[in-house]
């Protein structure tokens, strides 16, 4: 089923959950192991990030460098048909303009579209650290406006070439929103007139990063909904775990945490885990109170503490 037609057909707002595919390595059981924990919760959905490649340098015997090209993290699509067959829980796969082209994305879309999974988050997705050579013929899609016309585009039939018994793939999708805008977005107003065109491109519903200030949100929606924008809004949150993510979620994620919540973490630093799960429950408290469609929780692979927040609300 697709992320809208839960949201249309709910009762009661939706807690759906984020995952990201374990480090090269490892197995897909770290992930069956997080799904199993999340399935009695009857999850609508569960969104499965994607990662680009990136690339390091070594020195090799001669003395010369070489440069080698990995993914820290792959497997996304091979997961969600994991979560989607397995468990029978619909997956958001995560798509990314950067690092890929037009037809590596429309060869994973094909794939997806094999497995039954209905659900795409676009994504522009973060700068590479590499340049990656584009073969003649091929193309790029430079923003997420562009990624969401694309598979927009396959509901019609509409391929980047000519293919032979091609038939229509029906995606939903979604795309991301910022609450304290886009860190390369000059102000809101600019940001929010970004998302329009992901919007207008014919995205189905927007997740919003990770925030701890409702009031953010609240605006963020007031203001999308000023500028035309009418597809569901849905909040993200994270729960705070540890002193240390006051320092490394702002300067990953260009956000900003409470002046109250900060004083009162750094004044009990042996009780965060106590103190972010609280913050958590008054933030999705105060968010149901509003109305919202239901939360998405980036869980990381940690599900244990997200479950002590949904137990509260079921």
């Amino acid at each position: 089923m697709k992320v809208i037609e839960h949201l249309e057909r709910a009762k009661n707002p939706l807690f759906s959950y984020e995952i990201v595919p374990p480090p090269r390595g490892r197995t897909v059981q770290d992930v069956v192991d997080v799904v199993k924990k999340l399935a009695p919760f009857d999850p609508p959905w569960i969104d499965v990030t994607a990662h680009s490649a990136g690339a390091y340098y070594s020195e090799k015997s001669d003395g010369s460098i070489e440069r080698k090209v990995f993914k820290k993290r792959p497997g996304t699509i091979g997961i969600c048909g994991i979560i989607q067959n397995r468990f029978k829980i619909d997956t958001v796969v995560h798509l990314l303009c950067h690092g890929f082209t037009k037809e590596e994305t429309e060869d994973a879309l094909i794939e997806l579209g094999y497995l039954g999974v209905e659900n795409v988050l676009a994504l522009r997705g973060d700068g590479l650290n590499y340049d990656k050579k584009i073969s003649t013929g091929r193309s790029l899609n430079k923003y997420a406006s562009e990624l969401v016309e694309q598979v927009v585009a396959l509901r019609s039939g509409q391929y980047t070439s000519d293919l032979s018994e091609a038939q229509p793939i029906d995606f939903c999708v979604g795309v991301a929103g910022y609450p304290e805008k886009h860190f390369e977005a000059p102000n809101l107003a600019i940001d929010i007139q970004n998302l329009k065109k992901k919007v207008d491109a014919g995205a189905d519903y927007v997740t919003t990063q990770m925030f701890y200030n409702n009031d953010h949100f609240f605006h963020f929606v007031e203001e999308c909904r000023k500028a035309g924008i009418k597809v569901p809004i849905i909040p993200g949150l994270k729960i705070i775990k540890s002193l240390s993510q006051l320092r490394t979620i702002p300067r990953n994620f260009y956000i900003n945490f409470p002046d109250d919540f900060v004083a009162e973490m750094m004044e009990n630093p042996d009780h965060a885990k106590e103190i972010g799960l609280a913050h958590t429950c008054k933030q999705v408290e105060g968010l149901l109170n509003k109305g919202v469609p239901g939360v998405h929780f980036y869980i990381m692979n940690d599900a244990d503490r997200v479950i002590d927040v949904v137990k509260k609300f079921r």
